[in-house]
Formats: C-alpha cells, structure tokens, sequence
C-alpha cells in the first residue's frame, strides 16, 4: 500500500516490509485500521488459492474514506493483509461471538467459505511466528500510543475503522445495516461518548445505522476499551456499498465517497472533541 507523507514505518518484518505505519498526534483520539492492509509475503502467497488472494475481505481504502487531514489524530494502520494474520482477533483465538460463524486469528476460508490454502494450513508452529511477526508489534504500538495519549489526556479515545461487505449470508442475513457502531454493549466507553458520535449520525437520514447490532467490536475495542482507566473505544464497520464497488478490483466509488466522508469526519472529530471536554490535557 502507498505510504503517506508523515507517517512512521513499524518494525520490519523478514520480507523487509514495515509491519505497520503511524502517524503520532497530540490530540485525544487514535484512530486504528487494522485491516486496510493487502501485503502477503510471496511465499506464503504461493500457498495460497486464486480466491484467497483477491483478498476481497480487505476493509478497502479506508485510510482515502476517513478524511483525518487537520485533525492532531494519532493514526495506525495495518500493511499486511489479514489472511496473513487477523490484528483484531485474540491471541489465542477465541471466538468473540460465541455460536455464530467466524474467521480466526489465521483465515483457513474467506468470507465467501472459499479455502485460502491450496494445501497444509498453518500449524502451531507457524501460528506463533505470524503472531510475533505481524499482530505483536501492532497491538504493541496500540498500547503504547495510548499511554503516551493518557500521558497528555485525562482520557483518550480509540476509534477502531473496518468496513465489510453488504451481503455476506455466512454472517449475516439479508443486506447490512451501513453504519454499524460496536461498544461490546456500552462497557468499552462512557454513554457520553456514544452519544456524542451518534449526533451528527442520527441528523442525517442518507445511511442506515445501528448501535450494538450483530457487530459490537472486535478483540482491539474490547481489549483496549478501559472507561475506568481513561481509554473509551469505539468501533465502527461500514457497508462497503456506501462507499465502493463490492466486487473486483474493488474500486473507491469517488461520489459515494465524496458523500460520506463529510459525516464520518463529523463523527471522529465529535469524538476527538469529547476526548477534551471535561479536563484539559495533564
């Protein structure tokens, strides 16, 4: 993926790719994009099927959609692609909804149930080097940018970004709501913020939305989500629809895009202005 000006190479990983990149603001909000990335090393992509490596479940241009220019955000965002290793799933790969269907910390099939390996799938072995690799030094720049954040701010918040397809029947039925807000049910941040972003949500009627639906964070918002201890985490996953063209080569609809990046740079700066409400920075 094209590296932006200013922003800061992650670790590098044995194929000599960094393992993410970062921008570092000084205001209260970090915003974390975990799954916009599209680099496999090529030889694990010689593993892989023709399917897997359309990598159709990238949440595309999200770093292009969230118009972050002139806000002092704090921006991290993933290189890799999430078949390589899935940054917003736990280290031990537990299932964060329980009874339903869903990929793991290592995609054995797309979301289409489509095979991503061609042969063997990755063992232990290879689990543990992908998590050391790729998803440690991610969740280790999360953490400690928001330490450096709660250094400045009496709390801070982190906005997690991901878009999905409208119609995928393996998780959900019929077409998906275009907004879908995820709080792991108001505990990873106060009601004030919540309400806050959802303002300028519930004042327009082009977007369906939903509070708390089918998706209600990932392992980054439940994990980091800590109101008690200054850290309030959001989530938000999109419908690709609004914004691209859901089938291949996936191309960012400029219009649709044009439309929607006005109320999403609404939303992260509502959020970045909560963030200062109440106290000034420490």
């Amino acid at each position: 993926m094209p590296q932006p000006a200013g922003l800061i190479n992650g670790p590098l990983t044995p194929e000599g790719r960094p393992s993410f990149l970062l921008r570092r603001g000084n205001s209260g909000l970090l915003v974390s994009i975990p799954h916009a990335g599209t680099e496999i090393p090529d030889d694990l992509a010689a593993r892989m099927t023709p399917a897997a490596l359309q990598i159709a479940d990238t949440d595309w241009h999200l770093p292009l959609v969230y118009d972050l220019d002139g806000l002092d955000a704090t921006i991290l965002v993933a290189t890799h692609s999430r078949l390589v290793i899935d940054l917003n799933r736990p280290p031990d790969n537990e299932n964060l909804y329980p009874g339903r269907d869903t990929t793991g910390l290592i995609p054995l099939d797309t979301f289409h149930h489509e095979p991503v390996y061609k042969g063997a799938v990755p063992d232990e072995d290879e689990t543990a080097k992908r998590r050391q690799t790729y998803w440690l030094p991610y969740h280790q720049a999360l953490e400690a940018e928001l330490a450096r954040l709660r250094q400045k701010h009496e709390r801070v918040v982190l906005w997690d970004a991901h878009s999905i397809a409208s119609r995928l029947p393996r998780f959900f039925s019929g077409r998906l709501t275009g907004l879908n807000f995820g709080t792991a049910d108001g505990s990873s941040c106060s009601p004030e913020l919540e309400e806050a972003i959802l303002v300028p949500v519930r004042n327009q009627k082009r977007y369906s939305w939903v509070l708390n639906g089918r998706f209600k964070g990932g392992y980054i918002t439940r994990h980091f989500g800590d109101p008690a201890g200054g850290v309030h985490a959001v989530q938000l996953e999109m419908t690709q629809a609004i914004y691209m063209d859901e089938s291949a080569p996936f191309s960012l609809h400029p219009s649709r895009c044009e439309q929607l990046a006005p109320l999403l740079r609404q939303c992260v700066s509502a959020a970045e202005e909560w963030s200062r409400s109440v106290s000034q920075p420490l």
